[in-house]
C-alpha cells in the first residue's frame, strides 16, 4: 500500500485533505478511486490507514480508519557531514540513510570543505521521497548549514572519524546503540588537525570505520549501517 508523508496528523485528525501536487499524484499516476485505501505518516512515528472519500485531479480527500503509533528506534543518530564538492553524491546519502534510519542531519562547513553551499529546500525534498519510497514512519531532520567550531561546543560529546594518525576505535566497538549518538564526517580532504584535536578537547572519541579510505558519502552511510546493526 502506498505511503504518503503528511505533517499535520495526529491522533485527533478524522479526515485528511492531500495538497495538490499528491492529488495529483493519487489521480492521474496511481489512479486510485473512491474507496480505495493508501497510508500516510507524519515523520515522527504515528501511521494512518485512510480510505479515500473524494478524488479529482485537484483535490482528493480521505478519511482515517486505522491509527498506528510505532515504537522509535532506541537510539537517535545524530550525524554531521561536510556536504561533497558533487552534491548529487550528498544527496544518494540522504536517501539511503533515511532508508535506514537516522534522527538527525547537520551540513558541516570545514576547513576543507569544498562545497560551502546548500540548497536545503531539495535535500528536504530527497528525504521526504526517500521516507515515502522506503516506507519509514519517522522523518530525519535536515539542520541550518553549520561552522565546525560552533557545532562542537553544542554538541559535546561524540565520535569523530578521520583518517589521520593516531590511536582510533572501531566505531562498532565505541558504541551502544542507544540513546543519542553524534558522529563527525569530514570533506574529501579529512578533517584538519586542528579540527580533530578540537573535538578531542570536548569528549570526542576518534574512530575508525574500517582499513579502507571511503569516500565521505561512503563514510557516512557506513556509520548510518553500523549503528543499525549494532541496534540489532
Amino acid at each position: 500500500m502506498d505511503l504518503f508523508y503528511l505533517p499535520e496528523l495526529d491522533a485527533t485528525v478524522t479526515q485528511v485533505l492531500f495538497p495538490k501536487e499528491e492529488s495529483k499524484h493519487i489521480s492521474r499516476v496511481l489512479r486510485k478511486q473512491h474507496g480505495d485505501k493508501l497510508r500516510a505518516t507524519n515523520g515522527k512515528g504515528f501511521e494512518a490507514v485512510i480510505e479515500l472519500i473524494q478524488v479529482n485531479n485537484h483535490k482528493v480527500e480521505g478519511e482515517i480508519k486505522n491509527r498506528i503509533e510505532h515504537t522509535p528506534l532506541p537510539y537517535q543518530l545524530h550525524l554531521a557531514i561536510a556536504p561533497t564538492k558533487n552534491i548529487n553524491r550528498l544527496e544518494w546519502f540522504l536517501e539511503k540513510a533515511t532508508e535506514i534510519g537516522i534522527h538527525s542531519i547537520t551540513p558541516l562547513l570545514c576547513e576543507h570543505s569544498e562545497r560551502k553551499i546548500i540548497k536545503p529546500e531539495r535535500l528536504e525534498k530527497i528525504i521526504i521521497a526517500a521516507l515515502k519510497q522506503s516506507q519509514n514512519v519517522y522523518l530525519p531532520k535536515l539542520k541550518p548549514l553549520q561552522s565546525f567550531e560552533d557545532f562542537i561546543p553544542q554538541f559535546p560529546k561524540g565520535y569523530i572519524a578521520h583518517c589521520h594518525e593516531g590511536e582510533k576505535t572501531a566505531f562498532f566497538n565505541a558504541i551502544e546503540a542507544k540513546g543519542d549518538i553524534t558522529l563527525l564526517i569530514g570533506p574529501e580532504g579529512d578533517f584538519s588537525i586542528r579540527e580533530v584535536e578540537m573535538a578531542l578537547q570536548h569528549d570526542y572519541t576518534a574512530v575508525s570505520l574500517g582499513k579502507q579510505r571511503l569516500r565521505t558519502e561512503t563514510a557516512a552511510l557506513v556509520g548510518c549501517h553500523t549503528v543499525a546493526l549494532k541496534a540489532q
